[in-house]
């Protein structure tokens, strides 16, 4: 029962670290060699949207002119611990060009980072260009934080209204209900019971079924024009991953650590030698766990936005049209890599509780 709510607990404590703040650009189709009022070319600026579309932020910007100022954002909270909680909203930094006052205190963004600085904004940077300006603890609701937040209510709301028409019509779903039903029931058949086993598969059927629907949910997410990148942000799956390998560690039974530190059947000065690879493969595995989706997610981002700046490079009646059909399928090919992310990030996740719920006889 202890392990069972130990898994409850930690299948919601879903968590993001912010790395980076800033809006994205909108290129224009002047020519390439011409130089904008802003002193950014259309290469420069196709850059910073796609650098701008993969990093977090502390807004969400749907379009950002340097040529009139113009915008379309939604601010979100910014939380920063300086000598004390300070509260206010992202709009003051109006897409970090402008300085925030809030209580007498004054911040900037510089570099993806907000500093503590005077009214005027200044940075001071040491002989290596890195600043010396004290940063306060950033705790702010960023993009990714919100995304997740939104995915969170979605599915609560989702599988609420799934679980009621469970109690009205007889354990038979309606509405939407019929779509997730089939997939909850593939997550149990085909994942949690072939690599867990029929006695431990259910303690584990809470955090395989959350994670399945809360990564293929931000993958989709992040196919939207809000151009959120949850998934591609290394701290996210870095989390995920986390949790992943304390739900194996604090679940493991003892055959699981017998066959890590003194494997049976094998010489006992190759079980000293043993010993530590093993361990070090639980650490892998995690690590593994972060680096596959991250990657994943990245470069299929990148890839996309790349091709879709390509339309404002090409300007022709052949190159445009053929970047977009290109983009088109590629996004298609998104919807997939999507949901087969989810799906190998739960198997992975299954096999190892598989592993260490693993009941082994080592009599022979």
């Amino acid at each position: 029962m202890y392990r069972i709510n130990v898994i409850k607990t930690l299948t919601f404590l879903f968590f993001a670290v912010t790395i980076s703040v800033s809006a994205n650009n909108n290129p224009d189709e002047n020519n390439l060699a011409q130089e904008e009022p802003s002193g950014k070319d259309m290469k420069t600026e196709i850059r910073e949207t796609i650098k701008h579309h993969l990093l977090d932020s502390h807004d969400f910007t749907l379009y950002h002119s340097t040529k009139d100022g113009s915008s379309l954002s939604f601010p979100l909270p910014v939380i920063l611990w300086d000598n004390g909680i300070q509260i206010f909203m992202s709009s003051k930094f109006h897409h970090g060009e402008e300085v925030a006052e809030n209580n007498g205190n004054y911040y900037k963004i510089y570099h993806a980072k907000i500093y503590k600085t005077n009214a005027e904004g200044t940075i001071n940077l040491d002989e290596h260009g890195h600043p010396e300006n004290a940063k306060p603890l950033d705790l702010s609701i960023t993009k990714s934080v919100a995304s997740m937040f939104l995915v969170a209510i979605i599915m609560f709301l989702l599988f609420r209204s799934l679980a009621k028409s469970y109690s009205k019509n007889g354990s038979i779903p309606k509405g939407v209900g019929r779509i997730f039903e089939p997939l909850i029931l593939y997550i149990r058949d085909e994942i949690a019971i072939p690599n867990i086993g029929e006695k431990h598969y259910k303690r584990y059927m809470n955090y395989l079924l959350t994670i399945f629907f809360f990564v293929w949910f931000l993958n989709l997410l992040g196919l939207t024009p809000l151009g959120v990148n949850v998934t591609g942000n290394i701290a996210v799956t870095f989390a995920l991953a986390i949790l992943t390998y304390l739900i194996t560690t604090l679940t493991a039974n003892k055959n699981y650590w017998k066959h890590i530190f003194w494997m049976p059947g094998v010489p006992k000065p190759m079980r000293l030698i043993l010993a530590p690879i093993e361990l070090f493969g639980t650490l892998i595995k995690p690590f593994s766990l972060m680096i596959r989706l991250y990657a994943n997610m990245f470069a299929g981002h990148t890839v996309l936005m790349s091709i879709i700046g390509l339309m404002f490079i090409f300007k022709s009646w052949i190159g445009s049209p053929l970047s977009f059909g290109l983009a088109f399928v590629l996004s298609l090919l998104e919807l997939l890599v999507a949901v087969l992310q989810a799906y190998i990030f739960t198997m992975l996740s299954a096999l190892y509780f598989g592993s260490a719920s693993e009941e082994h006889n080592d009599s022979h």
